[in-house]
């Protein structure tokens, strides 16, 4: 398990078939339009609507409490999370 935020961001990353990033980087509104299409939470993207609505319909699919819109980054303890999704979406 990745131990800082940037090394689960880019795990989660990966595991939506996004790419790494070298630096320091939040979700761009294509990577949180891939991880919601990776836990099915059912957001229509198309147009693809504010980051907030993403993270928030994330957040939800992977049984975090959120308030809608999350109008921040993902915090560790919820990037942990997705991440933890991720890997039993994908054993």
């Amino acid at each position: 398990m990745a131990n800082t935020v940037d090394d689960l961001r880019n795990e989660i990353r990966v595991a939506v078939g996004r790419f790494e990033r070298e630096i320091a980087a939040a979700f761009t509104k294509e990577d949180l339009a891939a991880i919601c299409e990776a836990v099915d939470c059912g957001i229509d993207l198309d147009p693809l609507p504010p980051k907030g609505e993403l993270r928030a319909g994330i957040l939800s699919s992977v049984g975090v409490d959120a308030d809608e819109p999350v109008d921040r980054s993902f915090r560790k303890a919820e990037l942990e999370a997705i991440a933890d999704e991720l890997d039993g979406a994908n054993p």
